[in-house]
């Protein structure tokens, strides 16, 4: 039996395109979530990986959207084997039923890990070079004149939340914050 598997990272991300391969690969269950590949915990996962058994292939419409580690990537891989499950996926051209699908599955989970690794450092110089300019990330501070009348406004009664926010730029978020700190 073929059983599918389709994951985007967000709620605004599509599944049909992963679906749809899936489907016309063959698979007979697909079992789709949105959630990040960095978080262990994807409840659809481990419902498909539950369902598989013996002969069974898993597939997946590429590698990173079963695991985003390879070492991840390797334990399910493992997992699977030992219970003499076959993995596809069909954008990298794999298939663990072969000597060769193997060796390549493991090759490619390496790649993977080193690409992302790549893009972390990336993003990482990026961040340390701006800061070594003077650009600090994140949303800009605000200021305790404005924190202080946004607070006389909101213990005023007097004013809407949207009325605060036109007046002081501090948005309704942001002056709870401040009026938890304050108690």
């Amino acid at each position: 039996m073929k059983i599918g598997y389709a994951r985007v990272s967000t709620h605004e991300q599509n599944l049909e395109m992963q679906i749809d391969a899936l489907k016309q690969f063959g698979c007979e269950e697909i079992f789709t979530e949105k959630v990040s590949g960095t978080k262990d915990d994807r409840p659809q996962l481990g419902i498909a990986l539950k369902t598989l058994r013996s002969g069974d292939l898993f597939v997946c419409y590429k590698l990173d959207r079963i695991a985003r580690s390879t070492k991840k990537l390797i334990e399910i891989s493992e997992t699977l084997e030992q219970r003499k499950v076959e993995l596809g996926s069909l954008q990298d051209h794999i298939d663990t039923s072969t000597a060769i699908g193997k060796a390549m599955f493991k090759m490619l989970a390496v790649i993977a890990e080193l690409e992302a690794d790549i893009i972390r450092e990336r993003t990482l110089a990026g961040l340390a070079s701006a800061r070594a300019r003077g650009r600090k990330g994140g949303r800009p501070t605000v200021g305790s004149k404005q924190i202080e009348k946004a607070v006389k406004l909101y213990e005023s009664k007097t004013v809407t939340l949207r009325e605060i926010k036109d007046m002081t730029g501090i948005s309704p978020s942001t002056l709870y914050k401040y009026l938890k700190k304050g108690n």
